[in-house]
């Protein structure tokens, strides 16, 4: 997997440097510049998505209070910096994210069986909101063929998707742990299995709470379409106004596109050439789409920075809690320790 993710990283360098040279880094410069504070309300709808998502995630545990609200909030920041800037084939936030909310005394299977339906609530209504987008696209003259190219994705994916949903819903985590000791009676692996069957109970009660499920799946697919307003506010501040919904066949490819190129960190060379083919679809010159990619990477360095230095010191305040523990438990049996008795002399 290493070797892929540089592979991967090296053609999309290589695809963004052969797209930089073709159309001219001075026009590509120049769009940049006319972006300028666009950037900064592209920032904050970014922001918005995240604080939305945060929310559906925060739905989906049984501690619903203020304290576990601001940690899904906090949460769901670090895991999209994970995913936007680590060759984590954008699920390693979701990994980290499920790790970092026990720290707030939710249960690890709880955890991860929320971060699980959260990625399928996520995935499904991105999946209907690309089918909007492709369905605007082919009623548009010249975007045909792209819309049947992106389609046929969507076909292929919505069988995994499919399957996905089934694994969830249907004791996928149950059956993989009936494998598992079918194989080894290995005191390790039974653990393992231990945790699929309370992974599995924990999806069951996620599944039945359907009140609580449904409004996920509402404000997951409102979040899509809050998002549109990046591409909006970018290319509206570069002198390209479009309708809201050219933004939204712009935002929804741009977004499928780039989901399809996950083995490429962050997407690098291959979201820009998505949005030059897209946008040449509406009469948007290339070095404009070059530059509405790179609005969009903004709020990606700026906001996930800080969000991976936020990671780390959760992870170092929980080794200092963990190892000053250890030390006053240490302290404590020293001084329970009984003194020894007094040596008599014959």
């Amino acid at each position: 997997m290493r070797l892929t993710f540089v592979i991967a990283s090296a053609l999309g360098v290589a695809a963004a440097v052969a797209l930089v040279g073709f159309y001219g880094w001075q026009p590509i410069v120049q769009a940049v510049e006319a972006v300028g504070w666009g950037v900064v309300p592209v920032s904050l709808v970014r922001a918005g998505e995240a604080a939305g998502a945060g929310l559906c995630w925060w739905l989906l545990l049984d501690r619903q209070n203020a304290r576990t609200l601001r940690a899904t909030l906090l949460l769901r920041w670090v895991r999209e910096s994970v995913n936007a800037l680590l060759p984590v084939a954008q699920v390693g936030g979701e990994v980290v994210g499920a790790r970092l909310i026990t720290f707030w005394g939710v249960s690890r299977s709880l955890a991860a069986a929320s971060v699980l339906v959260d990625l399928l609530a996520q995935t499904a209504t991105q999946f209907v909101f690309t089918l909007i987008g492709v369905a605007l696209l082919a009623g548009h003259e010249g975007g045909g063929a792209i819309a049947r190219w992106v389609g046929l994705g969507l076909a292929l994916l919505g069988p995994a998707l499919a399957g996905f949903y089934a694994a969830q819903r249907f004791g996928g985590a149950r059956l993989l742990d009936r494998v598992l000791r079918h194989f080894t009676d290995d005191p390790q692996w039974t653990a393992v299995g231990g945790g699929l069957n309370a992974i599995n109970a924990q999806l069951l009660a996620l599944y039945g709470r359907r009140g609580r499920l449904s409004a996920v799946f509402a404000l997951h697919f409102a979040i899509w379409f809050f998002g549109v307003l990046e591409v909006w506010t970018a290319l509206r501040f570069m002198g390209h106004p479009v309708p809201y919904g050219t933004a939204l066949v712009l935002e929804s490819l741009g977004q499928a596109v780039r989901g399809a190129a996950f083995v490429v960190p962050g997407g690098i060379g291959v979201q820009e050439a998505g949005f030059v083919a897209l946008c040449a679809v509406f009469g948007i010159p290339a070095p404009a789409a070059i530059a509405l990619s790179l609005a969009k990477r903004f709020p990606e360095v700026v906001l996930g920075l800080p969000g991976l230095l936020v990671w780390q010191g959760l992870e170092s305040r929980r080794i200092l809690v963990r190892r000053g523990a250890e030390r006053a438990l240490g302290a404590g049996d020293d001084g329970a320790r009984p003194a020894p008795a007094a040596v008599r002399r014959p």
